[in-house]
């Protein structure tokens, strides 16, 4: 099963990052028919870790490597990390490239969580991506099907954006299901 941890904004930040995408370019392109594969808003999540392919005998491994991670950052705060959606940004070129949204607030907790996590997947010598973490929520996977130059307009169009404000109370763990219409199932989530 292919796996990914997250931290899911709640349906009010999602419907008003969902406006905001609405005004841009790439969504009037998506309107027009233009396949600039706009990310599902029910599917709104912010990446800490990548799992990628996990034998479904090693689920409890990863819940347990998981429990612990949220246990100790929990018992480290006082409070929930508060994060906002702001500004954003785009990732790649070409018929690669990504158009996201920034994550800011308590951006440094975020990190230290995903630090935490990917340290009990390690442990447990689990399967995960060592990338470097850099937060933020994927809104458009335009490619080359939009015009260059409409892309860097969207992209400065959201550095005005500044989502509410929300606690991070949940870590999630979920396996996706890709393909032309993904899917995502809910497996196991902690607090936070």
């Amino acid at each position: 099963m292919r796996l990914f941890v997250a931290v899911n904004p709640p349906a009010d930040v999602v419907a008003d990052l969902t406006t905001q995408i609405s005004r841009l370019r790439v969504a009037a392109a998506a309107a027009a028919g233009t396949n600039v594969r706009l990310a599902d808003p029910a599917h709104a999540h912010l990446t800490l870790a990548f799992l990628g392919e996990v034998e479904e005998a090693r689920l409890v491994e990863v819940e347990s490597a998981l429990g612990l991670a949220a246990q100790w950052f929990r018992e480290s705060r006082d409070t929930a990390p508060r994060l906002r959606l702001g500004g954003g940004g785009r990732f790649g070129a070409n018929r690669f490239t990504i158009l996201w949204v920034d994550v800011r607030g308590e951006v440094e907790a975020l990190a230290t969580l995903a630090r935490l996590i990917r340290s009990r997947l390690r442990s447990a010598r689990l399967p995960h991506d060592e990338k470097p973490f850099r937060p933020h929520l994927t809104i458009a996977r335009p490619g080359d099907r939009v015009d260059e130059s409409d892309v860097e307009a969207d992209r400065i169009a959201l550095d005005g954006y500044q989502g509410p404000e929300w606690p991070a109370h949940e870590l999630v763990l979920t396996r996706s299901h890709p393909g032309p219409r993904p899917r995502y199932d809910r497996v196991a989530a902690w607090p936070l």
